[in-house]
């Protein structure tokens, strides 16, 4: 080889020498710098999570307001709210059914859960009720007044006996039986006036709103959310106060979480979508 090509080859070699280290360089160099981000976690975010409610039925319109206030209050919060009569829902919570919250319409329910070890903690009040008496709005049995339950023809449609509004019905029906001016047995009458006993007390306003029964005991707040219907009032002396109490069940995942929801309940937040359905606070 003379000492030009030999010359030339060396200028080529060192050409392509360098053209492949720049090339080198440009593609590891930049690669290792990103590598480090591409493999970065990103911050950590609030889970969301689902709370199952399990509400008495007189709570269903009320609770219906409150998974929207309590949207704004816990935005990672959901809740899914079931409703029927509170002793219904205690069964089911005993036989293992998904619940997180359990709101009754009496204490009685959420302290046997408490005596059987299936909530978490104490029951928490958080809510009070009273009764009334609602007719149909056209009213063609004319009852004016609360002894006219225990009438001749009349028709009473009540709750079953182990749904809350019927034991405070028992305790109504007791306490004007002890009133001047109501007829002797008229608790016996007032029974033998019940011509169905419904699985909750919205099934039983729903009767009424229908014209299938001429009366019915309920809740304040029902009658309050019904427009189909004319109250008939109790005496203040023979009315009774129902407490509505919440448990966290024993069971769920979200036990804290659960925990807030009631506090947020019972206190001043969830006190005043309590009171826009004529809910008082818990006596």
């Amino acid at each position: 080889m003379t000492g030009r090509r030999l010359a030339t080859l060396l200028v080529v070699v060192a050409f392509v020498t360098g053209c492949t280290g720049a090339a080198l360089s440009g593609s590891v160099g930049p690669a290792s710098a990103v590598a480090p981000s591409a493999t970065r976690t990103p911050a950590a975010s609030a889970e969301a999570v689902e709370l199952t409610v399990y509400g008495a039925a007189s709570l269903k319109g009320a609770l219906d307001a409150i998974k929207s206030a309590y949207a704004t209050a816990a935005p990672d919060v959901t809740l899914t709210v079931a409703t029927d009569a509170s002793s219904t829902l205690r069964t089911q919570i005993e036989q293992g059914a998904p619940a997180d919250v359990f709101l009754s319409a009496d204490q009685t329910n959420p302290k046997t859960l408490v005596d059987k070890g299936l909530a978490d903690g104490a029951a928490v009040d958080f809510a009070g009720n009273t009764l009334t008496v609602i007719v149909p709005a056209a009213n063609r049995a004319g009852i004016a007044k609360p002894a006219d339950l225990a009438r001749s023809g009349v028709k009473v449609i009540a709750a079953g006996d182990d749904v809350p509004i019927a034991k405070y019905t028992t305790q109504v029906v007791a306490n004007l039986a002890g009133l001047g001016g109501y007829p002797a047995g008229f608790a016996a009458a007032y029974d033998a006036n019940v011509v169905s006993k419904e699985d909750n007390v919205k099934a039983a306003v729903a009767k009424i709103e229908l014209g299938e029964g001429d009366a019915a005991i309920v809740y304040s707040t029902d009658a309050k959310a019904s427009t189909k219907v004319t109250t008939v009032s109790i005496p203040t002396e023979a009315n009774v106060p129902a407490t509505y109490a919440g448990v966290v069940v024993k069971a769920s995942p979200n036990v804290a979480i659960a925990h807030a929801f009631l506090s947020w309940l019972a206190g001043p937040d969830g006190q005043a979508v309590l009171s826009t359905f004529g809910f008082l606070p818990p006596s």
